[in-house]
């Protein structure tokens, strides 16, 4: 099964529940913002994942795909499953299929 290429860049994802939303930074202090993956909670057990931003800056260096693998590995350390609404999310899951599984049954 093909594993995600991850940003080569060192990073950190803040979950801005305020804001609704995973925010990915650069971990050097202070962080540079590098763009968010919006969520919207439907139960205690899932979320809703809307869409994906990545600042002009940082576009198309794989960093969209770094946010999504580590809120999808954060989301399955909690136990708690996604509805994907996202075209991003879904694209990603159809290529990485071993997160198959957090998709919520409907």
């Amino acid at each position: 099964m093909p594993q995600p290429q991850l940003s080569p860049t060192p990073v950190r994802v803040v979950k801005n529940i305020d804001r609704e939303r995973y925010e990915l930074f650069t971990v050097e202090t202070p962080g540079e913002f590098i763009g968010f993956l919006a969520y919207q909670v439907i139960d205690d057990h899932t979320l809703e994942l809307q869409h994906t931003i990545i600042s002009e800056g940082f576009s198309r260096r794989g960093f969209a795909r770094t946010l999504v693998t580590q809120v999808l590995d954060l989301i399955r350390a909690d136990g708690s499953t996604i509805v994907p609404t996202c075209s991003y999310v879904q694209d990603y899951l159809e290529r990485f299929p071993q997160y198959g599984d957090l998709v919520a049954h409907q």
